[in-house]
């Protein structure tokens, strides 16, 4: 008993694994998910219609022999008919019996028609209801198949997009702006030193001095000439 139920699990344990399996490929590959259900389905379809054509084969069986008995009814009606009206006694006798004999039979193979047909007509239906099922399935097949197939394409793209780093364009622009920043920085110091140089002020200094200094002696040589030209007017 325990060995039994040892195996029980372990057949449990590994139609669980083979499940999982299975499941794991339907979801990396759901057109053979798909494909299974639908040959499942066309499969049931196929027996169904089998058993339908059963079906309809026998309500046509019991429609051919009730036409048959009906027909021998109303032969067996019509000579009780003229038995009576030859007063054929003995006759009518034994067509009233058999006549007794096809309404019962009528009876009942109207009753077993009736519920051929219903059986029929059922059969029909759930064949119609499988059959559209099948299509029904065939057309989601072809829906979720293209919306997988456009939702790896985007994923697809989207993965492209983040691999493309802009991390080392703007690195190498950085850099660029710093050495540019630099090289201004390095001009601006170079003249800020040479500013700040003592030789630089000593020649800005005696450039100033010399201006100076011409400007007086332009003022001198105005005053001069002022006196000469005022000189000769006094001797007057």
């Amino acid at each position: 008993m325990a060995n039994n139920a040892i195996f029980a699990r372990l057949s449990n344990l590994w139609t669980g694994f083979i499940s999982l399996w299975v499941s794991d490929i339907e979801k990396e590959h759901p057109e053979i998910a798909y494909q299974n259900a639908i040959g499942s389905m066309i499969e049931k379809y196929t027996k169904l219609k089998a058993a339908t054509g059963a079906i309809i084969a026998r309500r046509q069986e019991i429609t051919a022999r009730l036409d048959t008995h009906e027909r021998e009814l109303a032969s067996v009606s019509a000579d009780l008919e003229t038995a009576l009206a030859t007063n054929q006694d003995d006759l009518a006798v034994v067509l009233i019996q058999k006549k007794n004999a096809l309404d019962t039979a009528l009876a009942e193979l109207r009753a077993d028609a009736a519920l051929a047909t219903t059986d029929a007509d059922n059969a029909k239906d759930s064949l119609i209801q499988v059959k559209s099922e099948i299509d029904k399935l065939k057309a989601e097949k072809d829906r979720m198949l293209a919306q997988m197939h456009s939702a790896q394409a985007r994923l697809k793209i989207q993965g492209q997009l983040d691999g493309l780093s802009v991390d080392a364009e703007v690195q190498a622009l950085s850099a660029v702006r710093d050495h540019i920043k630099s090289q201004v920085a390095q001009a601006s110091m170079g003249s800020e030193l040479r500013e700040s140089d003592l030789d630089v002020r000593l020649n800005k200094l005696r450039q100033s001095s010399g201006s100076v200094t011409a400007k007086a002696q332009l003022d001198a040589m105005k005053q001069a000439r002022a006196a000469a030209q005022a000189a000769p007017v006094k001797n007057l």
